[in-house]
């Protein structure tokens, strides 16, 4: 069953900036804070920016593959299946561990209410909320990213005011103490605090549930990202500015605490101190409510390639939501806030998702070289692959940067994930990879195998990506022959060519058809544009029967010579059918001049590789479909 395409740009913009404005703001920055000092900022200013090369690789994947499970999908069939159960649950974890994170964070706030609050009892207090938030999503994906957007909108206004009233009362004394700089200690910081920019790609995994992925998927994650990023440094400046520096190391309220800074009016402080707390709420619940929304699409991509078993795929019949993958993606949540304390789960969560970047800019890098014909994303990452293999490295260094505890979890969770592929996966599924194209292209491209299958399903997203429907035209350029040649050709040479095909596909005389194609062209030039004839035979002459129409296609770069006049054509669309077709041949001459005129058909064409690729070209060239 598909997802139905709900989520418009708004929301996805919530979803993308909600996730990532929770306890990477309100609680994280005194851990971190701990470990690199007033230097924070700058651990903050690095995570952000190490998140360009994984954002880049993300949305042009997402662009060109939107559908559930985001780089699971991408790397299961750019890199294999053995990736795939690894990558699929890393990214699994990595968000769930998030949303655990955001979670806690809710319980900690209800300490403002509960002064005397036990650790156990925060975590309940977690644990409840996740049960809240499991049950709106399970209700509807649109009445949740309804919610979303107007929680992030609140949130923003008061991270906002929090900057406009702050900067007054900051000092700039802690800021002379970051010399010198301890890069060591920031970028092990940095690595905590990647988990707090995690959110913004999280997206890709609900790219199958967007209206016009291609069109609003790039322009919500950046927005988002910018907004963020500027929000996150701003707060965190007038933080160090205003909390004394004993009181930053241990407070798990950092901003709130804050605001009691602003004014020495009690009314005030009490005033600043509601809203802000409102504000940490309100980013705890938006991280977490689309910490659900975007994990449990993991799992239920895994199941639909048999990755895991198929009942984890099982929908709502009536809510259309995929309810077991929820149910499981809350189970693991609830097991994350009771097993890790706040430091283990912000080192766990960034691990997972530093994984999960190193493997995303990977499968970039292998698709791009791989050359599949129907990978034809929207936006395409600036600076390929420079900026891609700097992201890895990056990764690579902040993974071994986080110290002994995150090298044994990553150790055991890819030994862990390698086994359930081993023992399940590999017997049930054989899908040939990018990765394998690539090394056939780059070592023995003259006995490659076309990669049929991986193809088909590309070609396939695309179609439900430009929201085509298929018409009966679309099915005859599927099936049909397509002659892409390169040597120069008269037209009576390209009519033989044709002939030959139609007698084979037809089961009829060759030389009665091109007899036919001769004595159409001489009755009226079949030229409709410069480089373009449609030849098409008396459809009632050349075969009996009904129902029966076929086109060849053909495509000659170095150009046939079409008459006496010397004029060149390379682009032929070869039409015949039975008398009974007639209405229908008329109706596919309309069809192709739509696609010759449109602005993009000439370029396309012209750059397609193969066969194929030729063929995809006239699925996917806009015009109007009956």
């Amino acid at each position: 069953m598909k997802l139905k395409k709900e989520l418009n740009s708004i929301e996805v913009f919530a979803i993308a900036a909600g996730s990532m404005i929770s306890s990477g703001l309100f609680v994280l920055p005194a851990v971190a804070y701990k470990v690199a000092g007033p230097g924070i900022i700058i651990s903050y200013f690095i995570a952000g920016i190490l998140m360009l090369p994984a954002l880049f690789s993300k949305m042009e994947l997402a662009t060109a593959m939107p559908k559930a499970g985001g780089t699971y999908f991408f790397s299961e069939r750019i890199l294999g299946t053995a990736a795939g159960v690894i990558n699929g649950v890393a990214n699994w974890f990595s968000i769930g561990l998030k949303s655990a994170f955001a979670l806690v964070g809710i319980g900690i706030f209800v300490s403002l209410l509960l002064p005397d609050i036990t650790e156990m009892q925060i975590k309940f207090f977690a644990a409840s909320a996740c049960v809240v938030f499991t049950a709106l999503n399970l209700f509807s994906l649109k009445s949740s990213s309804k919610v979303q957007v107007v929680m992030v909108v609140f949130l923003l206004a008061i991270l906002t005011g929090f900057v406009l009233v702050g900067y007054r009362a900051m000092d700039f004394e802690p800021y002379r103490r970051i010399i010198p700089i301890k890069w060591d200690k920031i970028l092990l910081a940095a690595g905590m605090v990647f988990i707090s920019y995690g959110g913004l790609t999280k997206i890709a995994s609900m790219a199958e549930e967007i209206k016009n992925p291609h069109k609003i998927l790039v322009k919500s994650a950046f927005s988002a990202f910018i907004v963020v990023q500027s929000l996150y440094l701003l707060v965190i400046f007038i933080m160090v500015g205003v909390l004394p520096h004993e009181q930053l190391s241990i407070s798990l309220m950092p901003v709130t605490d804050s605001v009691l800074h602003f004014t020495s009016n009690p009314l005030a402080s009490r005033i600043f101190l509601i809203v802000t707390a409102s504000g940490a709420i309100l980013a705890f619940i938006t991280t977490a409510n689309a910490g659900i929304m975007a994990a449990s699409r993991v799992p239920l991509s895994m199941a639909r390639d048999d990755l895991l078993p198929s009942f984890v795929s099982k929908f709502s019949p009536k809510r259309k939501t995929p309810t077991i993958s929820i149910l499981l993606t809350s189970l693991f949540i609830l097991l994350a806030i009771f097993t890790f304390n706040l430091e283990k789960l912000a080192k766990v969560a960034s691990l997972f998702m530093l994984l999960l970047f190193v493997m995303v800019n990977l499968s970039l890098i292998v698709v791009r070289y791989s050359k599949i014909s129907n990978y034809k994303p929207t936006f395409k990452s600036p600076f390929f692959p420079v900026i891609q293999i700097i992201g890895i490295i990056c990764y690579i260094v902040l993974i071994f940067s986080m110290g002994t505890f995150t090298i044994s979890v990553a150790t055991i969770f890819v030994a862990l994930a390698l086994l359930w592929y081993f023992l399940y996966a590999r017997r049930r599924v054989k899908r040939k990879s990018a990765f394998i194209t690539m090394v056939e292209n780059l070592t023995a491209p003259e006995l490659k195998d076309d990669d049929k299958e991986l193809e088909a399903e590309l070609l396939d997203i695309l179609i439900e990506r430009n929201e085509i429907v298929l018409d009966r035209f679309d099915r005859i350029i599927q099936q049909a022959e397509v002659l892409d040649l390169n040597e120069p050709m008269t037209r009576e040479e390209i009519f033989r060519e044709i002939s030959e095909v139609i007698a084979g596909r037809w089961g009829i005389n060759r030389e009665e058809v091109e007899k036919k194609f001769k004595i159409r062209e001489e009755e009226a030039s079949t030229l409709v544009y410069p480089g373009v004839a449609i030849p098409h035979a008396i459809p009632h002459v050349i075969v009996e029967g009904k129902n029966r129409f076929d086109i060849v296609l053909v495509r000659n770069r170095a150009g046939i010579i079409w008459n006496k006049e010397g004029e060149i054509v390379k682009t032929v669309f070869a039409l015949l059918g039975s008398k009974d077709e007639r209405n229908f041949h008329l109706r596919a001459l309309m069809f192709i001049a739509q696609i010759l005129q449109d602005q993009d058909f000439d370029n396309e064409w012209t750059r397609a590789k193969n066969a194929k690729e030729l063929r995809s070209v006239i699925l996917l060239t806009k015009r109007k479909r009956l």
